[in-house]
């Protein structure tokens, strides 16, 4: 057991007294590492770990009282323990207070410093099984979870990599399906606040006059059920980051209180009058036209602007060329192995199916529908019969394709538009261009122009 831990450091400038608790260490399994001063041990703590100190109070050169004060400053969770030989009722408060886990007299029993050490090894096996586990109830993030080679896809890993280590307030935009919590999630990976907690709270999931308290807290008797003094999910994640997706859907009077939070990170709880401070980082995401909601009144113009210093624009999959047998491939590879299928590609037809489709849902439309072929799927290779007909689907996302293209010319919206009805009228029509060039009343070659014009390839049965 003891194999697993660090090794203890010991700090005596009495050669017999460290050869002795060396000997009674070793003899338990212990592994030491012993220095005859505190200025030795603060230098070896930079770039060695322990899950123990043993220190005597008098010491040649910095006191046993100094180096707790500084270790306190350096590594306040690492735990020392003090051994001195002028045991006083004001000394042992002295080094309490100072930082020590705990403080014997000489002389001692073996047994009393085994005891104490023994505490201080449960202590570091508890934490370190406490972070195994948060670590694994932690959803994994970086950059290696945003799939893609298109340019847009690039600018946001390039974005997310700079102003990632910065305590930067972050604004994401972007349709539903984007990938707006990978990018939350990729920032804070690489942030120093990643050792932290990160917390994710989905704005439009809790009801309006319950989010409140929900963020800020609550004192007993606040509201009717609140029988007991509640902490906010921001006073639980200070010093980490937290994520506030569909922001646009929160009420006014909530924004007002959260600029003021992000004005100087002080709040009250909700029936409170303590003001309570905490240092986080904010990021929030909305799929809603922020500048409509501004206009209509129903956001913030001064919270937008707030959040708004630095702004991801995550691209919608239709416009990410190149990008959607990728991902695919990347989703076909995820469920195949998850339900032991050995699928390995698209058959043409099914690839062909997939690059016709303009994913008015985006990568999550995408992955689900991989979900779904790989379930279907009896043969070796994804047919297009296994994958969704889209008739439903390609009836959707024009009107949630031109809120996102309100910055664009006139021009590129209006291909945009021309783009999503060509696709409509071939998914309604298996992709056969004859047909639904007779269906837009226009001879077969002027479609196939457009669709030349449009960047619509279909791939020949």
């Amino acid at each position: 057991m003891n194999k697993e831990l660090p090794p203890i450091l010991i700090v005596d400038d009495e050669k017999n007294m460290r050869l002795s608790l060396e000997t009674v260490m070793n003899d338990e399994g212990y592994t030491v590492q012993a220095v005859e001063s505190a200025e030795e041990a603060l230098e070896i703590l930079k770039t060695e770990t322990y899950f123990l100190v043993i220190t005597d109070a008098r010491l040649g050169g910095m006191s046993g009282y100094d180096f707790l004060k500084e270790m306190r400053q350096r590594k306040p969770d690492l735990p020392i323990l003090m051994i001195t030989a002028y045991a006083t009722p004001k000394l042992a408060v002295e080094a309490i207070k100072s930082g020590a886990i705990d403080y014997l007299a000489k002389p001692f029993a073996p047994e009393e410093l085994l005891h104490a050490v023994s505490r201080c090894a449960e202590r570091h096996a508890l934490i370190a099984e406490n972070q195994a586990l948060k670590s694994a109830n932690q959803p994994s993030f970086g950059l290696e979870r945003i799939i893609g080679d298109s340019k847009g896809i690039d600018d946001v890993r390039s974005l997310i990599m700079t102003v990632a280590p910065t305590n930067a307030t972050v604004l994401i935009l972007g349709e539903s399906g984007t990938g707006k919590e990978l990018i939350a999630g990729a920032i804070h990976a690489l942030s120093e606040r990643r050792e932290e907690s990160y917390t994710r709270i989905n704005c439009a999931a809790i009801p309006d006059q319950l989010l409140e308290s929900e963020l800020f807290g609550h004192e007993k008797g606040a509201f009717t059920g609140a029988v007991r003094n509640k902490s906010g999910r921001m006073e639980e994640a200070d010093g980490g980051t937290v994520f506030l997706d569909e922001i646009g859907d929160m009420s006014r009077p909530l924004q007002a209180k959260l600029l003021r939070f992000l004005e100087d990170g002080t709040f009250t709880r909700v029936g409170g009058n303590q003001e309570l401070r905490v240092d986080v980082r904010l990021i929030a995401a909305t799929n809603r036209d922020i500048v409509n909601a501004i206009r209509a009144n129903q956001f913030r113009e001064d919270l937008f602007h707030r959040l708004n210093v630095v702004q991801f624009t995550p691209p919608s999959l239709r416009e990410r060329e190149g990008d959607v047998l990728i991902l695919a491939n990347h989703f076909l590879r995820q469920f195949a192995a998850g339900m032991n299928k050995t699928i390995k590609e698209f058959s043409p037809e099914a690839e062909k199916l997939l690059l016709a489709h303009h994913w008015p849902g985006n990568v999550r439309e995408l992955r689900n529908a991989i979900e779904r072929s790989v379930i279907l799927e009896t043969k070796e290779s994804i047919q297009a019969s296994s994958l969704p007909n889209f008739k439903v689907e390609s009836r959707l996302g024009t009107a949630e394709g031109s809120q996102t293209s309100s910055t664009a010319s006139l021009e590129e919206q209006m291909s945009e538009m021309e783009r999503d009805l060509i696709l409509k009228k071939l998914s309604e029509f298996d992709f056969n261009v004859e047909a639904t060039a007779e269906a837009l009343q226009m001879t077969p070659h002027s479609l196939h122009y457009r669709m030349h014009r449009l960047k619509i390839e279909l791939e020949p049965s």
